[in-house]
């Protein structure tokens, strides 16, 4: 899903997370046989219960917080155990600690290999948004990970969401820009889900957003016709 950065439009919350930086290199790939997409969030992988309280000044914070659940920029992130591969994939729904790592290190959100790049920037494969405004797809906020040339022809054959419509983008610029996730307000004393959101790190509202994408800005960017990377 492609939305814009600075608009609260919804996105999916799913799964709860831990900093990403001490994961270990591993993805549900055998050889070069795809089981589920990297990201992919799996049975065994459930989600934490974690109580949201207020912090006067901060914003949402946990009861029992620790160091590793928020970012460099201050933002509380969902938590999230790390167990892939154990239970069944659940198609669909993304695992919020392996997305932040694939986006941060630019790994192919299918393979967890490298992220293709070229002169011409960095592959992505979108959904086709052409009529979401002027310019498309730059300014764009994304929250799937890039993909390498390999993984192309595969996500567009399985994925039913791409079989409606693909769009292969090189970014020459992909900076990361906010995050998604839900949005809590106070309610009788105590913060309460207020709905899904998409912010950017600089609006203060991300001070109540336990977050559960990262969210890159797309710009420079150049329409790729499928064939030329999936030939």
């Amino acid at each position: 899903m492609v939305r814009e950065i600075d608009s609260l439009a919804s996105r999916s919350a799913d799964g709860q997370l831990h900093a990403a930086s001490s994961m270990p290199d591993t993805s549900p790939v055998v050889g070069r046989r795809v089981i589920a997409p990297y990201v992919t969030s799996w049975s065994k992988e459930p989600t934490l219960v974690s109580t949201v309280v207020e912090r006067p000044g901060v914003g949402i914070a946990y009861a029992d917080e620790q160091l590793c659940d928020r970012d460099e920029h201050g933002v509380l992130w969902y938590r999230a155990p790390w167990r892939p591969e154990d239970g069944n994939p659940n198609f669909g729904d993304v695992h919020p600690v392996r997305q932040q790592r694939a986006m941060r290190r630019l790994l192919c959100q299918v393979c967890a290999g490298p992220a293709d790049r070229t002169d011409d920037g960095v592959l992505w494969l979108l959904k086709d948004h052409h009529d979401d405004w002027p310019g498309w797809p730059n300014g764009m906020g994304v929250s799937e990970p890039p993909v390498c040339r390999g993984c192309v022809g595969l996500s567009v054959r399985v994925c039913p969401a791409l079989r409606r419509g693909a769009v292969v983008v090189r970014a020459g610029s992909f900076r990361l820009a906010g995050v998604s996730g839900m949005a809590y307000r106070m309610w009788q004393g105590a913060p309460v889900p207020a709905g899904e959101v998409m912010v950017g790190f600089d609006d203060p509202q991300v001070r109540w957003v336990r977050a559960a994408h990262l969210i890159r800005r797309l710009n420079d960017c150049t329409v790729v016709p499928i064939d030329t990377v999936t030939g």
